[in-house]
């Protein structure tokens, strides 16, 4: 796990480069999800709409310390996730 100290003190391009790496994930049942957003404000709400309308989604709230915007504006920042269905995956991605 990282440190509280270690994660506010890495650069904000480090802190984008992790979360480029954050793709796919596997819940506690086994179902694999697809991020398909990172952000937050009006953009994550019509992401969000637009998500639903493909299938099931779920939401993760991030940390948004070192992101000075959503800090400064006291704005949240969030993960859209899209559950993967292997029949569908091909027509989404």
């Amino acid at each position: 796990m990282v440190s509280e100290e270690s994660r506010e003190s890495k650069t904000i391009r480090e802190k984008m480069a992790e979360e480029e790496l954050v793709r796919e994930k596997t819940d506690a049942e086994g179902n694999r999800w697809r991020k398909a957003y990172f952000g937050g404000g009006e953009h994550f709400e019509n992401w969000l709409a637009q998500c639903r309308e493909l299938g099931e989604v779920m939401v993760e709230e991030v940390d948004s310390t070192g992101y000075k915007c959503f800090e400064e504006g006291g704005e949240k920042l969030y993960r859209i996730w899209i559950r993967l269905d292997a029949r569908r995956e091909d027509d989404l991605f």
